[in-house]
Parts: structure tokens; sequence; C-alpha cells
């Protein structure tokens, strides 16, 4: 979808391009996305407005989309918690990726769930939902995500990013939780969660007791 709005076609907010297999996804921070029969693999358009929120905070509502559709998919599975800024995982495992990217006036969202199968990562521990129950069906998933997500969006545009931030923190891992962040320059910096910032930056409180604000960077949760 970012190709097609860089060359100039007219994508209506609402359209989903929902994949059978993909050849060249991608995560944060160059990272690839591996594909698998039955899995989702979708992305969808958001045209954004000098009305709107700031449009780096879309990610929380996309996040939201995702944690509650996979609470009604599995009927409220144990383990499953949101981690700054866009993760949703289960048992402290990975089981899909969220990547926004801006062209012009528009924000597309990229979303990978294993619904079936989940790669082995060598510096990370995954998870697919059939792991958690049988795999819902990708189709029926992406009708699912897909109401979801209009329901997130319309809340962030009409109740602005208090409300939302406010949901983020009740399905997050708890404040005083572990943390390490490694920014974009490679440097890493640890301490404990003390919640998110008005803006929805991640307050981490050093060892020193130095409040540090995190605006861009990979969390893990230490321990996990």
């Amino acid at each position: 979808m970012l190709a097609r709005l860089a060359s100039g076609e007219a994508i209506a907010e609402g359209t989903w391009l929902i994949a059978d297999r993909q050849v060249s996804g991608r995560g944060r921070q160059g990272r690839s996305w591996l594909d698998a029969p039955g899995n989702f693999m979708g992305s969808t358009v958001v045209r954004l407005s000098p009305q709107d929120p700031p449009a780096a905070s879309l990610s929380f509502a996309v996040a939201l989309a995702v944690y509650e559709t996979i609470l009604a998919v599995l009927g409220r599975p144990a383990g499953v918690f949101l981690k700054w800024p866009n993760d949703v995982l289960i048992a402290g495992a990975k089981f899909c990726g969220i990547l926004l990217e801006r062209e012009g006036d528009y924000a597309v969202v990229g979303i990978g769930v294993n619904l079936a199968r989940a790669p082995d990562i060598a510096d990370r521990t995954t998870r697919s939902l059939a792991q958690s129950g049988p795999a819902p069906d990708r189709d029926a998933f992406a009708h699912a995500l897909a109401r979801q997500f209009d329901l997130e969006l319309s809340r962030w545009r009409q109740f602005g990013l208090g409300p939302m931030l406010t949901r983020w923190m009740a399905a997050a891992h708890p404040v005083g939780s572990q943390l390490s962040v490694h920014d974009a320059g490679g440097a890493r910096v640890s301490g404990r969660f003390e919640g998110l910032a008005a803006d929805g930056a991640l307050q981490l409180r050093l060892a020193d007791g130095q409040l540090r604000v995190i605006h861009a960077g990979d969390v893990e949760l230490e321990g996990n």
C-alpha cells in the first residue's frame, strides 16, 4: 500500500489488503517478518487530518485493536498484555508485529499475527495463537480485526489520546516492571516502568532515581 500511495493512487480509508504470502515483510528497525500458511498478514490506511491526535499516537489504537481482537477470539486467555509502544504478548512471547509508516497525509498500518505457526527467532521467544487454543480462521480473524480497528480509530479521534493511554496502561505490564530499552543508536538503558507521559512516551525510573523519558526505542522485559 505504501508504494501505491507514493505513486499517487487514491486508497480509501478502511481499505484492507490481506496477503496469502509475503516475500519482503518487515518489522521495526528493519527486521524481517516471516510468513507462514494460516497466519494473518494485512495492511490498511488511515487518512490523517489536522484535527486528529498526533499521528505517532495511532500506534496505541492499533495495539488496542489487536489486543481486544485476541481477547475476543481466544476467550480472554491468561497472560495477554501490552508492551510499549505497540507490542501484544502472550506469556511474554511475541506473536504479532505492528508497523506504521507515513506517506503524505496517510498512515499505512501493517499487522502480522501468528495465528497458526510461529517462526523460530534466535534472540526472542515467539508463539502462535494455536498454542493457546484452536488456530483462528484467517479470514474470520481479518474481519474481526477490521471491525475492532474501526472502533479504536473512532475512539482515538473522538476522545483523544488521554482515555486511550488509560486503557493501554490497564492492559500493559504493571508499573514497576523492570525494562531495558535499546535506542536507534544501539545504546541500552535499564530501569523500572513508571507509566506513560501525556504524549505516550515511556517513562523509565533509573537506578539512581532519575526519570528518563523515552520517545523511541526497542523495549524488552528483563527476566522475561
